[in-house]
């Protein structure tokens, strides 16, 4: 058996009530009060069961009898209660109000303050930050127990606590966010508005406050802080010094995310650095020597690396293929799903393969890895030297321009559609010659689509004039005059996409 007193309430009489426990029921009885027991409205006589949600009234003392159906950890925080104005006393968070004068603060509250500016003013990462402040502010106040929760998207969440099973009204906590109002309350169970949540009663919550954590006009949080007991009541200085001491954190909160922001910016760009070198590595570094034929490539990423790919294979009977991808996208997903394309194009095409079926089946295995929204275009190609035979399919890339030694150029049409969006489709090869002094010009769309300051594309047709004013050049002359006339069309414009080509020369 438990006694409970409240020698304040005059109204209670020295043995007023009794709670049983008899099996699975709790039964509440009056023993013989002065003033009675109500319960649910209606004065009590004899023992009576006890369901959730019973309001039991003695003396000035309500009660709640709930049966708790879960148990909290200690960093919960539950919102309950209509969104209903309190009798609370408010205070506007403006920090020069709440700061106020040097005697209305005292010597006290001055000293939390600068304890407060010490300890907060060095570079300690969240997780430390967050309970500390808790610490700070609790014991300024002199509160029993508190937690600190951070807006995180669309949710409130409990970032450090001291205690358990936190149960804040939905008005205190929308006041606070929105209103960006600091709250103060030292009579919670007398309060209708509070006595109707039923776990403050059980944790017999007598005092809370809770302000906001703002930073200028931003709130980011709040910090809530209560007690059971009273020994010490919250004042108008309390809620004006938790105030301050919330806009200071707010502030300090803020700049340690910045901090973790940078530091997580450096190591994303050190990642970044490392994954374009890895991913330099499997393009071609040089260009294999194959008798008959000049290639040269290029390839340079608008970001740190890109989605565009190209190769070379050459084979033991002469032929060469040529490839060319352009992952949809741009950055690590599309560089992750180019780096996926090289390892699978290397396997399929590691012996001279049939060409319409070897993208057929690039394409099943593509379109069974590839995200829904994410596509390749790619053109595969194998080129017998000694004849000129160029065979190749193209799956949705741009038309290959092929410049004649005599000056014309054609567009290498035919194809079907992106690798990736649908499983079962099969892609037909193509066929072309190439003659002596032919050249054959493979790009991604980042080069017809580089813009200049006005957005006007570079184009098909400038880089036709391009190829044919340079056709009698070897390979890497041409790479080198289409890129210096892109970049000197673009006038210092940033890169939209990734540039890359391919020239193969015949001869």
């Amino acid at each position: 058996m438990n006694d409970l007193s409240f020698p304040e309430d005059s109204g209670l009489s020295r043995q007023h009530l009794v709670f049983e426990s008899v099996g699975k029921e709790w039964l509440v009885s009056d023993v013989g009060s002065k003033n009675g027991t109500v319960v649910n409205g209606r004065r009590i006589e004899g023992r009576i069961p006890l369901k959730p949600g019973d309001h039991i009234v003695a003396g000035h003392l309500t009660m709640v009898f709930d049966a708790p159906s879960q148990k909290f950890g200690r960093t919960v925080v539950v919102f309950e209660g209509r969104e209903e104005r309190t009798r609370s006393a408010t205070y506007a968070t403006d920090l020069t109000h709440a700061i106020g004068s040097e005697k209305s603060v005292g010597f006290n509250r001055i000293e939390a303050l600068i304890r407060a500016g010490r300890e907060l003013a060095g570079h300690l990462p969240l997780d430390q930050l967050f309970p500390l402040i808790l610490d700070l502010t609790v014991d300024a106040v002199k509160a029993e127990r508190g937690v600190l929760l951070t807006i995180e998207g669309d949710s409130l969440l409990p970032r450090a606590a001291r205690g358990e099973n936190f149960r804040i009204s939905s008005g205190v906590r929308d006041r606070v966010i929105n209103e960006k109002q600091s709250i103060l309350e030292n009579d919670v169970q007398s309060n209708e508005a509070f006595r109707a949540m039923h776990s403050l009663v059980q944790q017999q919550v007598r005092m809370m406050m809770a302000v906001p954590l703002q930073t200028k006009d931003k709130v980011i949080g709040l910090i809530y802080v209560d007690s059971p007991s009273l020994i010490k009541e919250f004042s108008a200085e309390d809620l004006n010094l938790l105030t301050v001491m919330a806009n200071v954190a707010a502030v300090r909160i803020e700049h340690a995310r910045l901090i973790e922001v940078e530091q997580a910016e450096k190591i994303l760009a050190k990642d970044l650095e490392q994954a374009a070198i890895i991913q330099q590595a499997l393009l071609p570094t040089t260009v294999p020597i194959v008798p008959g034929v000049q290639l040269a490539g290029h390839n340079a990423a608008c970001r740190t690396v890109g989605g565009d790919y190209f190769d070379f294979i050459p084979y033991n009977d002469g032929r060469v293929a040529i490839a060319l991808g352009d992952v949809s996208g741009k950055a690590m997903p599309a560089a992750l799903l180019m780096t996926s394309l090289q390892a699978r194009v290397r396997v399929l095409a590691e012996e001279p393969p049939q060409v319409g079926e070897m993208m057929t089946r690039l394409n099943r295995a593509t379109a069974a890895n590839c995200p829904p929204n994410r596509f390749i275009t790619f053109f595969f190609s194998v080129l017998d030297p000694s004849t000129g035979e160029l065979i190749y399919a193209n799956a949705g890339h741009n038309p290959p321009m092929l410049a004649r030694a005599s000056g014309a150029v054609e567009l290498l049409e035919g194809g079907g559609i992106p690798l990736g969006i649908l499983r079962t489709f099969s892609y037909e090869e193509y066929r072309v010659k190439l003659e002596l002094g032919d050249v054959l010009l493979v790009y991604s769309d980042g080069v017809t689509e580089a813009a200049n300051p006005a957005f006007d594309e570079f184009g098909e047709d400038r880089l036709q004039q391009v190829l044919r004013s340079g056709r009698n050049s070897n390979p890497q002359d041409i790479v080198t005059s289409v890129v210096e006339a892109v970049e000197v069309f673009a006038s210092g414009a940033p890169m939209a996409d990734d540039l890359t080509l391919v020239a193969v020369k015949r001869g």
